[in-house]
C-alpha cells in the first residue's frame, strides 16, 4: 500500500456490507488482509490456509481451538495458526472481531 487509509471506526466497520457469517473486507496490503465480522459462523470454521488474529470489538462469547476452549470478550486478542480447526461458540447478539489474515498460504498439513 502506498499510502494510509483513514481510520475505520467501529461504527464504519458495522456498515461495511456483508454476507451474513462472513467477514467484510476493510483493507488488503501485500499478503495483510484486514476484515471485520459482524456474528462470524457460531460454531466451527473451515481452516485457514494463512495465520490469523481476531480482536474481540464487542459483546462475548466462546473460542475453540481444536479441542481448547475460551471464553473471550471485548479486547480480547485471539491467534489461530493456519490450517487448525478454530471457531466461534455461544455468541451474543452484539458479537463483532476485527479479522486480520496475514503471511503466506500455507499447505494443509497431513493428519
Amino acid at each position: 500500500m502506498d499510502h494510509t487509509p483513514a481510520p475505520v471506526s467501529l461504527a464504519s466497520a458495522r456498515a461495511l456490507p456483508f454476507t451474513p457469517g462472513r467477514s467484510a473486507e476493510v483493507f488488503v496490503d501485500g499478503d495483510l488482509e484486514v476484515r471485520f465480522a459482524v456474528r462470524p459462523t457460531n460454531g466451527p470454521q473451515v481452516p485457514h490456509r494463512r495465520d490469523e488474529l481476531y480482536f474481540v470489538a464487542s459483546g462475548s462469547g466462546r473460542y475453540r481451538v481444536e479441542d481448547r476452549l475460551t471464553d473471550i470478550g471485548p479486547g480480547d486478542l485471539l491467534f489461530c495458526a493456519a490450517n487448525i480447526a478454530h471457531g466461534f461458540e455461544d455468541i451474543s447478539e452484539d458479537f463483532s472481531v476485527w479479522v486480520l489474515f496475514y503471511g503466506p498460504a500455507k499447505p494443509p498439513q497431513p493428519r
